[in-house]
């Protein structure tokens, strides 16, 4: 079994956009995912998002997105991992960790840290990521959405009574 990695570019962009729509499928999330092919064919042509495809004997196998995005903390930028997906029939023969190590060798020339957020319940994901070596912090991620936050910009503006 041969795995290459290699940088997604904008021909790519409904590839990925498929398997970002079977990963979302798979953790039950398939109405969130509102990017259109030509969204993603504008986020391929930027520097700034990293999209790795793994291909295992010609076969698209998975991918890794990452944004390189300032660090705010640390000074300097870090690449903040979005998604790791590896198609079902390519699990559990190394293309997760490949895809990871394919992230690890574009930051290392800048010594870029690498962050991401794991759902709580995802204990596959703790071993894998514990096997590469990975320090796990636990942390509630929060999302305001443009409604949530119109409401209460709106509620705020009302006079009070």
């Amino acid at each position: 079994m041969s795995i290459e990695i290699r940088r997604a570019v904008v021909a790519d962009a409904e590839t990925v956009l498929t398997m970002m729509g079977e990963l979302a499928e798979y953790q039950d999330e398939r109405a969130d995912v509102k990017a259109s092919l030509a969204d993603w064919q504008g986020f391929l042509g930027r520097e700034d998002v990293i999209v790795l495809i793994a291909e295992v004997d010609g076969a698209v196998a998975g991918y890794v997105s990452a944004l390189r995005r300032p660090y705010l903390w640390v000074g300097g930028d870090q690449l903040a991992l979005d998604d790791l997906y590896v198609r079902e029939q390519f699990r559990d023969r190394g293309v997760g960790r490949e895809l990871m190590l394919g992230l690890a060798r574009h930051a290392l020339p800048e010594r870029l840290p690498i962050g991401w957020g794991l759902r709580i319940d995802n204990t596959a994901g703790y071993r894998f990521y514990e096997r590469l070596g990975a320090r796990l912090v636990t942390k509630t991620a929060a999302g305001w959405s443009p409604e949530a936050y119109e409401r209460q910009l709106n509620e705020s503006r009302q006079p009070s009574e």
